[in-house]
């Protein structure tokens, strides 16, 4: 199971690709509403004014059992409005805790870094935001960096690497790579 935390002022793109990767590689993905709209709590505004429905409010949302992949997406305050969530701090240890990948793009990896999760580690963020980081070692290339299970990419032109990434962590580089063609995207 993959879970994506939706807040508002996400990045439209870098949530909604890799979802949609994600779910045509064979993935089980739950989308959270972090701050809760109308739709029983569900409607989420993004950076550009789309307003999504996610799966599940916030006020719904248990951590399932077989959590593979927790995935933060960036944009502002999107990534604020996760850092701020009391939800955001449970699930991301528990994860951690289950062996799940922690992913995040653009300015979401602050999130990651302010708990302490990227010391040490390669990481890559939205140029601006290195010192969020927190002890994280920047990589300053535009790419996807993975570093064990930590996945990071600096922003919405590589979420299509980035959603890639996270079919081929899972599944394996075979069906990143037949996604890939499928749908017309230069290979990661």
């Amino acid at each position: 199971m993959v879970v994506v935390f939706l807040a508002n002022g996400f990045e439209e793109i870098e949530a909604l690709t890799p979802v949609d990767f994600l779910r045509r590689a064979g993935a089980e993905v739950v989308t959270v509403a972090i701050e809760e709209g109308g739709a029983q709590g569900r409607e989420v505004v993004g950076a550009h004014g789309i307003t999504v429905l996610a799966d599940v409010a916030e006020r719904d949302f248990v951590l399932p059992e077989n959590v593979e992949m927790v995935v933060l997406p960036g944009g502002m305050p999107g990534a604020s409005n996760l850092d701020e969530s009391p939800l955001i701090d449970g699930v991301l240890y528990t994860a951690r805790e289950r062996g799940a990948y922690l992913c995040a793009i653009c300015a979401a990896p602050l999130v990651l870094g302010h708990r302490g999760y990227l010391e040490g580690i390669h990481a890559t963020c939205y140029p601006g935001f290195e010192t969020e980081l927190c002890g994280g070692i920047y990589e300053r290339e535009i790419t996807v960096v993975t570093d064990g299970k930590i996945i990071t990419a600096p922003g919405m032109g590589t979420a299509q690497q980035f959603g890639l990434k996270l079919v081929e962590v899972l599944y394996g580089k075979d069906r990143a790579d037949q996604l890939c063609r499928s749908v017309m995207t230069p290979g990661i």
